[in-house]
């Protein structure tokens, strides 16, 4: 996770962010007929096992579906068992599934001509489980490769209560053939590098079908990368009001409000995500409370920031903990900020904001000790 060096006592600041040769092949002749197959002759199949695992604990009360999701289309592939464990084949039919009807987003393995082992077109593909009350983690299948360890780990499943935000837009299974088409030849277009060709694809997509929510926030993605900031921000607002529960474009504009020290946009852009999602997406918490802090909104900023705090189970999160002792300093409540600034410097002792860190520290322990007599 990214976050800029932000912080001194008077305000915050931002800052930027094989294939086989041909010999030596054991066997090789020049007779065709004579030659020993190699393991990439022949088509293959990818499998793929894990764990699904609801975070915080908690049995499984059914066997949780696991999709392929490719280009916002899902796919089921399998089941688990009721430990959730799951073993599957990429592109099998699931008999035991009511969508096995479906064809595959994708093949099977196939034999490359260049004689190398090739994986399904899964660039643009996740994979997810699917259980009625929660909604999952994705692991992505884009750098998956045929030798590759199978085992994808573990998969958590999140309690839904609290969350109406969409990591993938319901508006792309709704797509047009056309749009969807040109969609996934801008995406390949993107993927090569080859920008002008995505560009001309994702806008004749959205052309098309201009509810694509989906196009939109790549065409965003591609105006950004040409540094044509106002064209991308019109797409991610085009994207948000095509689904305005799809969250990827509001991280991109609360970012550009951010930068531009625009704290009101940036305050309500990343509290309309957070609202739609208020667990996955602890980085959204920073930026509200440091947007709060520079409109004064003390309270406000003390809440993010601890979110974000409560958020980092992994205790990683050097620069909330820091955020969050600035706040209760600037809040007078000393010990609190001793507490989060200690913890800042636990976590990076020698990172770059360690030196701010500690000289803020020895101000709030020496306002301790005057406050105390």
């Amino acid at each position: 996770m990214l976050y800029p060096a932000m912080i001194t006592l008077l305000g915050v600041t931002a800052s930027a962010q094989i294939s086989p040769g041909a010999a030596g092949l054991p066997g090789q002749t020049n007779d065709p007929s004579a030659r020993i197959a190699a393991p990439w002759d022949e088509p293959r199949q990818l499998t793929l096992m894990g764990k699904v695992v609801i975070a915080g604990g908690g049995a499984l009360s059914e066997p949780a579906r696991i999709e392929r999701v490719c280009n916002g289309v899902a796919r089921a592939e399998g089941f688990t068992d009721l430990k959730g464990n799951f073993s599957i084949i990429i592109g099998q039919e699931q008999t035991a599934m009511e969508d096995a009807s479906q064809a595959p987003a994708s093949g099977p393995l196939s034999a490359n001509p260049a004689g190398a082992p090739r994986l399904p077109e899964l660039v643009n593909c996740e994979l997810r489980a699917a259980l009625p009350g929660y909604r999952s983690d994705v692991v992505s299948l884009a750098n998956r490769r045929v030798l590759d360890n199978p085992n994808v780990g573990t998969i958590f499943l999140h309690r839904e209560s609290n969350t109406e935000g969409l990591t993938v837009s319901a508006t792309t299974a709704l797509a047009p053939k056309d749009a969807r088409k040109a969609y996934e030849k801008g995406l390949d277009a993107e993927r090569k590098n080859k920008i002008d060709e995505a560009q001309k694809y994702l806008e004749k997509s959205v052309a098309i079908y201009p509810k694509f929510a989906s196009a939109w926030f790549e065409l965003g993605k591609i105006y950004e990368q040409g540094d044509h900031i106002g064209l991308a921000g019109g797409a991610y607002r085009h994207s948000i009001g095509a689904d305005s529960r799809f969250l990827q474009p509001y991280e991109r504009l609360y970012m550009f409000a951010y930068n531009a020290g625009k704290w009101q946009d940036a305050a309500d852009l990343s509290g309309r995500m957070l609202h739609l999602d208020p667990v996955d997406y602890p980085q959204a918490y920073y930026y509200n409370a440091v947007a709060n802090l520079r409109l004064d909104r003390m309270d406000a900023a003390e809440k993010s920031a601890r979110e974000a705090v409560r958020l980092d189970s992994a205790h990683k999160d050097a620069p909330s903990n820091y955020l969050l002792g600035f706040i209760l300093a600037r809040k007078a409540d000393y010990a609190g900020a001793e507490q989060y600034l200690h913890a800042s410097l636990e976590i990076e002792p020698s990172g770059k904001q360690a030196p701010e860190v500690r000289k803020l520290l020895g101000e709030v322990e020496h306002a301790a000790q005057a406050q105390q007599h």
